[in-house]
């Protein structure tokens, strides 16, 4: 019920949400937070690196049997989704941002559906704002219950997503080693506070511009994106370090599993592009092997 609403929707408000729908996937990593301050400090570092484990990660070359032209044509298929929903939320590096921002913002998020009597009722384009206000046509003098809130959040699709953790939405998924490096990256950057503390320094001056433009770039050329007076595997390095010495401090021994993404950043070839390349010699031209080259 849920999908068909959003399949008679998507195409009004961008041209790729039906690719979204069902031609991607992927697996995100969720972290905790442990106050309003501590939520602040850890959105802003990881939606400004989104893009950087965009470039890392990436592994959506092919479609339709062919290369798209993309390095991650799934991250790319986001920037022309919903824009309403989706992106690098600009106002999360304001300095007034915290929670009540980010609610004033999915409150403006138009609605998709509400959930009644085991069925979805098609709400789309609604405002959460006049269900509150118990004013949405669909189910008039209603109001919504947090169960209500809960399910419209979950329509809401940035790069980094905001619930009572945070989801790290940027990285295509991989071959089991990298799916374990993901949370691994993550965990070493933002749950040791001194890895934390360098991302917001090594980010705190990117304009929206700049973030914006990694955003869509880095989905075409991934590591060998320009940046400033370098490129994105330059920052890569960096980060990578940064996450190195968080989980070494951590004490847990994890620094292991970052092992399957080091040769990606030391030699800015990703593993889109290295697929490209078995497409064009040993694979010949077809995208057939990779089901069982690439098997689990």
């Amino acid at each position: 019920g849920r999908y068909e609403i959003m399949r008679n929707y998507m195409p009004k408000v961008g041209t790729l949400g039906l690719d979204m729908m069902f031609r991607t996937c992927t697996v995100q990593v969720n972290l905790d937070f442990s106050s309003e301050q501590d939520m602040i400090r850890k959105f802003r570092a990881s939606l400004a690196l989104q893009p950087i484990a965009t470039a890392i990660f990436a592994n959506s070359p092919f479609k339709e049997g062919k290369p798209n032209g993309f390095l991650s044509l799934r991250s790319h298929i986001w920037t022309d989704t919903d824009n309403n929903r989706s992106g690098m939320l600009p106002f999360v590096f304001d300095d007034t941002f915290g929670f009540e921002q980010y609610v004033d913002y999915a409150l403006d998020v138009p609605m998709y559906f509400v959930y009644r009597n085991k069925t979805y009722i098609d709400c789309t384009g609604m405002s959460f704002r006049d269900f509150m206000a118990g004013k949405l046509p669909q189910v008039p003098g209603e109001l919504p219950t947090l169960n209500d809130w809960e399910n419209h959040l979950t329509t809401i699709f940035p790069e980094v997503r905001l619930k009572r953790y945070m989801e790290m939405r940027g990285a295509d998924g991989g071959p089991w080693r990298r799916l374990c490096a993901l949370p691994a990256f993550w965990v070493g950057l933002l749950y040791d506070d001194e890895s934390l503390q360098s991302i917001i320094d090594m980010t705190s001056d990117w304009t929206k511009e700049e973030r914006e433009m990694l955003r869509r770039k880095v989905p075409v050329t991934g590591l060998k994106t320009p940046f400033r007076d370098g490129y994105v595997r330059d920052l890569a390095e960096d980060v990578l370090q940064l996450a190195k010495n968080g989980l070494e401090r951590r004490g847990y021994k994890e620094v292991g599993f970052l092992r399957e993404v080091d040769e990606v950043v030391r030699t800015g070839v990703t593993p889109a592009e290295k697929l490209l390349n078995l497409y064009e010699t040993k694979w010949q031209r077809s995208v057939d092997p990779v089901f069982e080259e690439l098997l689990y």
